[in-house]
């Protein structure tokens, strides 16, 4: 298998008008995959049944968001681990910063080995034409 590329033109980010272009490849997307076939597919190398899996899945989407929200981090194996981070507005003193300092906030996924490793191995194809 090997994930799709295609070029696209890109001007120059910030100036006026788009600057000089370039072409680079960007990654395309050949399908998606929803919980109920990614717990047949689970079911195929296991020996735990598709409606049980989905239910463990569709509990972890109920569960994963409270803890993050707790100030955990959620670490899933080999997979990686999921976190929250914050930006702020700067101030000039300790004091001043508090909970009306935060600006924006965001979800971070760090990738553990397994997901580093199939980085790492990744094979590409070009495509032409407007793909998805």
């Amino acid at each position: 298998m090997a994930i799709s590329i295609k070029a696209i033109e890109k001007g120059e980010p910030g100036v006026a008008g788009g600057g000089e272009t370039k072409w680079y490849a960007s990654a395309n997307a050949t399908g998606d995959i929803n919980i109920n076939e990614l717990s047949e597919l689970i079911e195929m190398i296991s020996t735990v049944s598709d409606i049980d899996i989905s239910g463990v899945l569709k509990s972890f989407i109920k569960v994963v968001p409270r803890e993050l929200a707790a100030g955990n981090i959620v670490r899933l194996g080999d997979l990686g681990y999921l976190r929250v981070s914050i930006s702020s507005e700067g101030h000039d003193s300790e004091d001043e910063v508090g909970p009306n300092s935060v600006i924006g906030r965001r979800i971070i996924f760090t990738p553990g080995p397994e997901l580093k490793k199939m980085l790492h191995n990744l094979e590409f194809k070009k495509i032409n034409g407007e793909a998805s």
